[in-house]
């Protein structure tokens, strides 16, 4: 039995390209329902975990800055005072 080879985690850009990849094919409507499903279930996964990584990408550009009430401030990365 071979090790198994750990998937290098493809990038925003792949996923998306998978996923538009997805939509082209369920839009055409001529996979077999078992296929549809399967993409369908494929499509959704790779949907959140697109969303995750927006949310991510997001996070790292905004920094928290404290208000004048002294409650944390969300400002764009590159605002500066």
């Amino acid at each position: 039995m071979s090790p198994r080879k750990k998937e290098t985690p493809k990038s925003f850009e792949e996923n998306m390209a998978r996923l538009e990849e997805i939509v082209a094919l369920l839009e055409r409507g001529d996979a077999p329902l078992a296929g549809s499903l399967a993409l369908f279930e494929e499509g959704t996964k790779l949907s959140a975990l697109c969303a995750g990584l927006l949310d991510e990408a997001e996070q790292k550009v905004v920094k928290l800055q404290k208000g004048p009430d002294g409650e944390p401030v969300e400002l764009p990365f590159d605002t500066e005072e």
